[in-house]
């Protein structure tokens, strides 16, 4: 998948490769001004920016669900994964059926994908709410199963939309060791959209920074903690340390 203009030159372990992407809506909104970024097999790369900054929609470009950039982006696969901060589960459908439904819509055979509905559930934790359905569900649950269900097709490449932003801290904390968890298992690419520096940089192998609209990339850090990573990580003076060099980054960005 790629624009209409030439797709930039891409090395084999590329996953994701946007160059000079630029978008104006057709409300006069400049939203991103000359874009340029990748995303590595195995690598996870998170986007922090001030809000309205077009984080997201670089991401909905990048993942063709938004058109009318210029500029050029490519994708390796068309086999993604999207887990955005709406769990969006249908509400009629149990948890299991609920994970099956990529499958579904693929035309993987009705016991195939019930064994891989299952083991994506029980690899996110989900195991004993197979018959749940979402209204029964906490926050945290919720996005597990919606994380779950990406997980069936094993995607190579992941569009995490602020995910986690409309849970609490504690369950945040721990939905991020889950998904540091299932990127070491799986070492899919992922392009993550975050508020939160602490998070960035403890989930990321490079941060990204994003000025104000019209949004361009201003900074780039790489994190140099090895995986996997403890909780414990939070409350180490490199870890605050780097948090502090992107947090003046993106106040510099924000001015």
């Amino acid at each position: 998948m790629a624009s209409p203009a030439a797709a930039p030159h891409r090395d084999t372990d590329v996953l994701l490769s946007v160059c000079g992407v630029s978008m104006t809506f057709p409300d006069g909104t400049h939203a991103l001004d000359d874009v340029t970024l990748d995303v590595r097999q195995g690598e996870f790369v998170t986007i922090v920016g001030p809000s309205g900054c077009g984080k997201s929609t670089v991401l909905r470009i990048a993942s063709g669900l938004l058109a009318g950039a210029t500029g050029a982006w490519e994708l390796a696969d068309d086999n993604l994964g999207y887990v955005f901060q709406d769990a969006t589960l249908l509400p009629w459908r149990t948890v299991q059926r609920n994970v099956e439904l990529f499958c579904e819509l693929h035309g993987v055979p009705a016991k195939e994908r019930t064994e891989r509905a299952s083991e994506a559930i029980d690899l996110v934790g989900l195991g004993g709410f197979e018959q749940s359905y979402p209204r029964r569900l906490s926050g945290g649950m919720l996005m597990r199963a919606s994380l779950a269900r990406s997980l069936v097709l094993h995607p190579k490449l992941f569009f995490f939309d602020e995910p986690f932003g409309a849970l609490d801290e504690i369950t945040r904390e721990r939905l991020n060791e889950e998904l540091l968890r299932l990127f070491l298992l799986e070492r899919f690419g992922a392009l993550f959209i975050t508020h939160s520096i602490s998070e960035a940089v403890f989930l990321s192998t490079r941060v990204l920074v994003m000025s104000s609209r019209p949004g361009r990339i201003v900074g780039e850090y790489e994190v140099p903690f090895a995986y996997p990573r403890s909780d414990d990580l939070r409350f180490e003076p490199e870890f605050a340390e780097l948090c502090g060099r992107i947090s003046h980054a993106l106040r510099d960005a924000h001015r």
